[in-house]
């Protein structure tokens, strides 16, 4: 039974949502929004729902794929077999990695689409709006932002954790699995790599893959991609901070260059702490609490984050989610070109080339190297730097108070109309719990499992090296490191 605190959560969140979404859909039909006032409604429109439908597959099929990683995928074989092909190339070698990889970059450029096509320009007018709730719902956009987070995040990622199987059983999903596996393969990310290489170098650790070496046109292959990769990461760099000194953004008019560059630098910084946090956080769940620092700080991020039941974790999780989708929604419009009509484009570049730079895609792979993957890495290689961080324990307080808002609350309505209608059951219904699966001789395979920032890896001396606890428990228990082997496999 819902507690009426809970319900009016809901209530008023979900009022709020319609609220968001008519104002937006009357901001296109008025052409008060970037690409409707460039192009045309009907465009906008097919872009907005477009970019939230798919929006909803990449978000849940990042809950599907790695929640399904260790399943014996003969179990749903027959029930699922769609869902069974995508598992079938997902689990070999490291493709789920490379997935995840591509898929950080379609949430952020989907994000972008979507900002494009609700986001309202300057000094947008719709239906005699007070200037006050112009300035929360339009300036701040908080409309684009609860339309954002409700439908296309919060509610897909509610139903991917619990109907995994039926979630990513559609050929959309198998769709966008492999324009995410395109993404990565096209090496736009490949620079990420190389971030990966120094961290792991810095903190001692060694690169695992399950995939054989590569051979010399492997590697000659590899590794020209990642010299394209740094170059036009360069490139979107530079192209992003002339434009950004030169006042030739979507950012509010009014606002001097040199506050738009501060604003994206604490934008970036901010996304990554976030991306960063969530690393951290869960890589230091399973720790004793005289292992998670000695600091002030650390001591006093993890006794907010794990008292009681622990029901923080997941509260950080929403507001997270909330948050970065506020801050992906600023960096758009600080980093989305806008050249004034009748200036030449951009360093004299055609028309075409111009037209992809103000979609904002370039904004978008800098977001996701410098801002999400590359803090994500850092933190999975020094977590406890991340909980002495005196800003971990900011955000921490600021996130768990939007969630505890119930801003967010509609998307869990959202989810459960969506599961209605569309039929979704619990895993548990078609191959049984983990339990069952292992009583039947079907359980699950670790081995499986992504292999991606913060995994565990074996470094020689393993036991000598490990945390206090855990060397005791390895000494006491000689299967507890069998199953780290089988874990993280061989070097």
């Amino acid at each position: 039974m819902t507690d009426p605190c809970t319900a009016f959560k809901g209530f008023y969140s979900i009022c709020l949502l319609i609220f968001s979404i008519v104002s937006i859909m009357g901001l296109i039909a008025y052409e008060q929004t970037n690409l409707s006032s460039a192009a045309s409604p009907v465009v906008a429109y097919l872009a907005i729902w477009g970019g939230m439908l798919w929006l909803t597959m990449v978000e849940g099929s990042q809950g599907s794929l790695v929640g399904l990683a260790p399943v014996n995928r003969e179990l749903y074989k027959d029930s699922h077999p769609i869902t069974y092909k995508c598992t079938a190339v997902a689990n070999k070698g490291d493709n789920l990695d490379r997935y995840l990889m591509g898929r950080q970059f379609m949430v952020c450029m989907i994000v972008f689409l979507i900002n494009i096509s609700g986001g309202p320009i300057g000094g947008a007018m719709l239906w005699g709006y007070p200037d006050g709730l112009k300035t929360v719902f339009f300036t701040v956009g908080l409309s684009m932002i609860f339309f954002t987070c409700m439908v296309g995040q919060l509610n897909s990622q509610v139903n991917a954790s619990l109907c995994m199987l039926d979630y990513i059983n559609n050929y959309f999903a198998i769709f966008t699995f492999w324009v995410a596996m395109a993404i990565e393969f096209s090496g736009l990310l490949h620079s990420s790599y190389i971030v990966q290489m120094l961290v792991c170098a810095l903190s001692g650790q060694e690169m695992v893959s399950k995939e054989e070496p590569r051979t010399v046109g492997e590697n000659i292959f590899f590794w020209a991609r990642c010299l394209m990769s740094l170059a036009v990461l360069g490139y979107c760099c530079t192209v992003t901070l002339v434009c950004i000194f030169t006042d030739r953004t979507t950012m509010w008019e009014g606002v001097p260059p040199i506050i738009t560059f501060v604003i994206f630098i604490i934008l970036l910084c901010t996304v990554g702490m976030l991306e960063g946090m969530q690393i951290a956080f869960f890589a230091v769940s399973k720790l004793q609490a005289s292992e998670r620092g000695d600091s002030k700080f650390a001591k006093m991020t993890c006794d907010l984050l794990f008292k009681g039941a622990g029901n923080n974790l997941p509260g950080f999780m929403i507001g997270r989610q909330l948050s970065v989708v506020s801050c992906m929604f600023f960096v758009a419009r600080v980093t989305s070109v806008s050249i004034p009509e009748g200036e030449p484009n951009l360093f004299g570049v055609p028309d075409g080339v111009q037209g992809l730079f103000n979609t904002g895609l370039l904004g978008a792979l800098m977001l996701t190297i410098i801002g999400s993957i590359t803090w994500q890495l850092v933190a999975s290689a020094y977590p406890l730097a991340f909980l002495n961080n005196p800003l971990t324990y900011v955000f921490l307080r600021i996130t768990l108070f939007f969630e505890a808002t119930g801003i967010c609350s509609g998307a869990w309505v959202l989810a459960a109309v969506h599961k209605k209608l569309a039929g979704f059951q619990r895993d548990e219904v078609y191959i049984g719990t983990a339990e069952e699966r292992a009583q039947k001789a079907m359980g699950d395979d670790s081995a499986h499992l992504a292999r991606g920032a913060g995994h565990i890896v074996k470094l020689p001396g393993f036991v000598d090296n490990a945390p206090k606890s855990l060397k005791k428990l390895l000494e006491k228990d000689p299967t507890v490191a069998k199953y780290i082997d089988d874990a993280v496999g061989e070097n």
